[in-house]
């Protein structure tokens, strides 16, 4: 396995080098993403746990969103996938992310709706969910 991903980093490296010294630089977002509040929620991946990707997609986040009104810029939902390192296994089945304005806007929006979207969850999975909140900086 170590011999593995020593060759995979090789061949990287040889990519990296085949193609001159071509300077790699982050994307810029959009110039509206920066200062963005980033509501990502997170489901982990454990033994057992179940996710329904096409009811988190066409009915749970939508409803959500449909919750925050023009204070929502757009949201994401992201499907995990294994990494392709060998031992390493599949960390989060999904994330779901709410780009807002304004993040008072966004808690005073969710607070009333928290019981509708507590009681959507066993619709799509039996995990629970970790909230990780971020402002966009580039």
């Amino acid at each position: 396995m170590k011999l593995k991903y020593a060759l995979s980093l090789l061949l990287l490296t040889a990519c990296f080098t085949a193609f001159g010294q071509a300077k790699l630089s982050p994307a810029a977002p959009a110039a509206s993403d920066k200062g963005l509040i980033k509501i990502s929620i997170l489901y982990p991946y454990a033994e057992g746990k179940t996710f329904n990707m096409e009811y988190y997609e066409a009915k749970h986040m939508p409803m959500v969103a449909g919750y925050l009104g023009s204070n929502l810029v757009k949201y994401t939902i992201d499907k995990g996938i294994p990494s392709g390192n060998p031992g390493q296994p599949l960390l989060y089945m999904a994330v779901g992310t709410f780009y807002v304005k304004n993040l008072s806007e966004y808690n005073a929006a969710i607070a009333p709706n928290l019981p509708a979207i507590r009681e959507d969850f066993p619709k799509y999975t039996n995990v629970l969910p970790t909230v990780v909140v971020t402002e966009v900086i580039r």
